[in-house]
């Protein structure tokens, strides 16, 4: 098993008055070039975004990008046509492919909304762009992995042009969950998003992240009541 540990200090941040946002890899000014990616995941944003504060119209291609709000809500509207608000419970994937147009906007008039912003580089190029929006709360099994993200149309959860697996649990203290990688060559990123876990012989806090590589299953417990992203992806692509 290879793993790299990334501390939720060591991450990047940018002061933007109206965003805060923490990178775990290179973004914008903030350039690591040991922190390009892990695999074909190539972006991490933990962001807080303002009260009537948000980005404007931007374009992107040939990007995998998935939102998941984890408090509040951001109106997302796009080139394609589509509009609504994404809120914490809900994840939301577009498929850049050959360019697109969106624009995320806080529309709350006093409460800040967090968010994490995840790119992921796929595997086909200039295909045409796609949107979709889900709730995962009808998904969730409290203390149990539940998938949230894969490549294919017909599993639970969105789905993406790349071979990867999105997993999120919310977990008592004290509970153990095994997560088996789905595809051979394949790594998990593992994002804490609160509480504190152990992974083997690594102990993880809120927004720690461990990089896990070259093994086929991963023993994780809650020392605390925890909620974790798993982020399966090709480490070569």
């Amino acid at each position: 098993m290879k793993t790299t540990f990334h501390s939720a200090s060591s991450r990047g941040h940018a002061d933007h008055g109206w965003l805060q946002a923490n990178h775990s890899f290179s973004f914008s000014s903030w350039y690591k070039p040991d922190r390009m990616n892990f695999g074909a995941l190539r972006v991490l944003n933990d962001d807080t975004v303002a009260p009537k504060m948000g980005f404007g119209t931007h374009p992107h291609d040939n990007m995998e990008i998935i939102t998941i709000p984890l408090e509040g809500g951001i109106e997302h509207k796009d080139s394609m046509g589509n509009s609504g608000i994404i809120t914490a419970g809900e994840v939301q994937v577009m498929s850049a492919g050959t360019g697109i147009q969106h624009s995320e906007v806080n529309k709350s008039h006093d409460q800040a909304v967090k968010l994490l912003q995840i790119w992921v580089i796929p595997n086909q190029h200039n295909v045409t762009p796609r949107y979709q929006q889900i709730s995962i709360s009808s998904l969730e099994e409290k203390n149990k992995l539940f998938q949230i993200l894969s490549p294919n149309p017909d599993d639970q959860g969105v789905w993406i042009h790349q071979d990867a697996f999105f997993n999120m649990g919310n977990l008592s203290e004290k509970i153990t969950v095994d997560y088996q990688v789905q595809k051979k060559g394949n790594g998990v990123y593992v994002f804490v998003i609160e509480g504190e876990i152990t992974i083997n012989d690594h102990r993880l806090g809120k927004r720690d992240a461990l990089g896990i590589s070259e093994t086929n299953n991963i023993h994780i417990t809650a020392n605390t009541a925890a909620k974790i992203l798993l982020m399966e992806v090709p480490m070569a692509f």
